[in-house]
């Protein structure tokens, strides 16, 4: 798990933007699970970020007319994937919501909505889930909540990259990474990872 940090302007949009396959580096190369995705057409990358990533955002980015279990549906449905509704089930209950399901966005707390956000982040199984702002709009008790829920993730075996301003957030972290001007100018080792996500 790896917190970005740096203040308005360093460059930690940019980075989750390449990082996450929504754009590209203009030099250099990025490599993915052993791809150098700065070399891939528009097609293949969004092939990429359908299979190896997933996104979390801080404003959620839920279908306000949609239960949570189509919320979470929604990356399968672009996947041309017809089997979605245990994988979806599945999802929620790995998120801690499997009762809440059938629940509008608008029923669910603030907290809730950010773990549906999540299980959709994580129904194609990425490799990478980056979160940019996970707790910026919630509460200190929800905030811990999914806190510890990306440390259970990470320690799954998930990669999670954390973009937040907040110092108690980046305190999860294994790896803090501060930007500044379009650079890394500190790369700090919090702790080690542990071998399920080393």
């Amino acid at each position: 798990m790896v917190a970005i940090m740096g203040p308005s302007g360093s460059g930690k949009s940019t980075l989750m933007n390449i990082l996450g396959c929504l754009d590209i580096p203009t030099s250099g190369r990025y490599l993915l699970d052993g791809t150098d995705v700065s070399r891939l057409s528009n097609n293949q990358l969004a092939k990429v970020r359908s299979r190896k990533t997933g996104f979390v955002f801080q404003s959620f980015n839920l279908i306000p007319r949609t239960t949570a279990a189509r919320n979470v549906e929604l990356p399968l449905i672009y996947a041309g994937i017809r089997d979605r509704l245990i994988p979806a089930r599945l999802a929620l209950e790995q998120v801690g919501l499997g009762e809440r399901q059938r629940h509008m966005p608008n029923e669910l707390s603030g907290g809730q909505q950010q773990r549906v956000a999540i299980a959709r982040a994580l129904i194609n199984d990425p490799a990478i889930l980056l979160a940019d702002e996970p707790t910026g709009n919630l509460d200190t008790t929800s905030s811990r909540e999914i806190m510890k829920l990306l440390g259970e993730l990470n320690d799954a075996g998930c990669t999670v990259v954390l973009i937040t301003h907040e110092e108690e957030v980046a305190g999860f972290a294994n790896r803090i990474v501060r930007l500044r001007d379009g650079g890394s100018v500190d790369d700090e080792v919090q702790r080690e990872q542990t071998q399920a996500s080393a």
